[in-house]
């Protein structure tokens, strides 16, 4: 199975997760979503972004009945040109190195490498695909092949919606 995740953070300092597993690149539903409410995250720290996203991941995937195969985020598991740890790097280390993390960024971190673009659908604008425990032209490949007709895939978009739909009440 493959989990597709999102975390949705409130100004209130909670935040919720939302995975979405699904067994094919090319599948247009999850077979199960799975959300979790995190009731306080770490503020938001430029350069350390993986402390407050990681737990929340953490989480959610401790609540999953299965263990995903693989984990897409939507940011960078390696940053810049100097390949530098992002989150997914920490994610997959956090996991033990056991399961391989994909990043999907929608936007441009400096230094990125040209390498790591994947344009999908009709968009002139890429997203920024890295890898760790899976080779990165086939992490490019599979992000490519996912359904939908635009830059984001349907999946990603969906997990998108379910974060920020199952929000904590005030």
């Amino acid at each position: 199975m493959i989990l597709a995740t999102d975390v949705h953070y409130r100004a209130d300092g909670k935040a919720t997760a939302a995975g979405a597993l699904f067994r094919d690149w090319h599948s247009e539903t999850a077979d199960q979503v799975v959300t979790h409410q995190i009731g306080q995250v770490a503020p938001y720290r430029p350069g350390y972004f993986f402390e407050r996203e990681l737990p929340c991941l953490l989480a959610l995937i401790a609540k999953l009945d299965t263990r995903p195969d693989l984990v897409i985020i939507d940011v960078y598991v390696w940053l810049g040109a100097d390949h530098r740890p992002g989150l997914g790097a920490y994610l997959h280390a956090a996991l033990d190195g056991s399961i391989p993390v994909i990043g999907i960024a929608k936007t441009r971190f400096h230094a990125t490498p040209p390498n790591t673009e994947v344009f999908r659908g009709q968009s002139s604008r890429p997203l920024f695909v890295t890898a760790v425990g899976i080779e990165a032209d086939a992490a490019r490949n599979s992000i490519r092949s996912m359904h939908g007709p635009h830059r984001t895939p349907t999946i990603f978009s969906f997990v998108d919606r379910a974060c920020r739909e199952d929000v904590l009440p005030t």
